[in-house]
């Protein structure tokens, strides 16, 4: 069982002696579980509270089954949820069980946000820390992985522009961009072939740049191992790398960021 968080514990201890929250209601919100037992799966239900956002379901290889209990506990928790790595399969199948939710087909991210009415149309972003995020994308090809971010961001509450298809074959083509990149509160930057991408912007702007390497290139690239090691290698003392392919990894951290850069600016 977690500790309450102190803000929680005095909302309900008002509602108590306004009389809005009966004694039993009060009591049982007071001993609720972190973990929910599902059988197969257990979820963190403490989350929120320790990190900041609900747990993130990490959808390969799991059933519509499997997702959906997952989906419905977060849900009445606290009315988001969020999903990677979803096929178009999957997809379908949560849609019908979830219609508020939002399915990106190239990112592969299935997320349902409490928002305001009409994002589930809309796809604005969710409740959530705020800040502004720029995902910036090295080619066309590294879409997939930067729409994984995008969407990861999005869902933490994160204000996401994309900027695409500026790597450094033409950089002319970013120095265009810059206007828009240096908005921003966290970049994450996406790239392949030799990765050079992120020590360029870093070279610009005056925030964190979160690498995300790639596995596009031919075969030297070894499935993104030649990417990985150029970002790890670079010189932009303000980058930082995570996995290959892990566009949710790079998104959740610049949302965290992003987030903490909106209550600095309150």
């Amino acid at each position: 069982m977690g500790v309450m968080d102190s803000v929680t514990l005095r909302t309900l201890a008002e509602q108590l002696a306004g009389g809005a929250l009966a004694v039993d209601e009060f009591l049982a919100r007071l001993a609720r579980q972190t973990t929910a037992d599902l059988g197969d799966i257990q979820v963190d239900l403490d989350r929120r509270r320790r990190c900041g956002f609900p747990e993130v379901v990490y959808g390969e290889g799991k059933s519509v089954e499997q997702i959906g209990k997952v989906f419905t506990t977060l849900l009445a928790e606290g009315g988001e949820a969020f999903a990677t790595r979803i096929d178009g399969a999957t997809a379908a199948a949560l849609s019908e069980l979830f219609p508020a939710g939002r399915y990106n087909g190239v990112g592969r991210t299935f997320r349902i946000s409490k928002v305001s009415s009409g994002e589930a149309a809309t796809g604005s972003a969710p409740s959530g820390g705020g800040g502004r995020v720029v995902v910036v994308t090295a080619g066309t090809t590294d879409l997939p992985v930067a729409e994984e971010a995008r969407e990861t961001a999005l869902w933490m509450g994160a204000e996401v522009a994309l900027v695409q298809d500026v790597g450094v074959a033409g950089p002319q083509r970013l120095i265009a961009k810059l206007p828009v990149i240096r908005t921003a509160d966290c970049i994450v930057c996406v790239a392949g072939m030799e990765a050079a991408l992120p020590s360029v912007v870093g070279g610009h702007v005056d925030c964190p740049v979160i690498g995300v390497p790639t596995s596009v290139g031919y075969g030297a690239n070894f499935g993104g191992l030649a990417a990985l090691l150029s970002m790890l290698n670079s010189c932009a003392a303000n980058v930082t790398v995570v996995n290959i392919d892990a566009g949710f990894k790079g998104g959740y951290l610049a949302g965290l960021i992003a987030s903490r850069a909106k209550i600095r600016d309150k």
